[in-house]
């Protein structure tokens, strides 16, 4: 079984910055892709951003283009997230997700991930 465990959340002013972390763990593993969703309190969960393992190839919500950046080590098995300039639109519980196999599409809809993290708050005050 792949444990993925977020770390990195927290209560920060807007425009501030965040750095998130997620760790795979488990059997030995390498996600085709790995991902970042978010759902705001009483909202449906969302895309964020995603990227695959060969190439870093990397796709991100309209909403955080610009101010989000996705990376991962693949020797380590970690994704990160660095937000920044960050808005109170931004507070949500952010998930890790990770991909069994390899996806030749749909890296923003979160039925196509086989494995998620337990989340973690981020809260950005105005």
């Amino acid at each position: 079984q792949v444990q993925l465990v977020e770390s990195g959340g927290g209560l920060v002013q807007a425009g501030g910055s965040l750095r998130l972390s997620c760790a795979a763990s488990g059997r030995t593993f390498s996600a085709p892709a790995m991902g970042w969703f978010r759902q705001p309190a009483g909202k449906e969960r969302d895309f964020v951003a995603a990227i695959r393992g060969i190439g870093g190839i990397t796709y991100y919500a309209d909403s955080v283009k610009g101010r989000f950046t996705i990376s991962r080590d693949n020797i380590k098995n970690t994704v990160s997230l660095e937000l920044n300039i960050l808005k109170p639109e931004d507070t949500a519980v952010y998930y890790c997700a990770a991909v069994r196999k390899y996806l030749a599409y749909g890296y923003d809809d979160g039925s196509r991930y086989d494995y998620w993290g337990q989340g973690t708050q981020v809260t950005v005050s105005s």
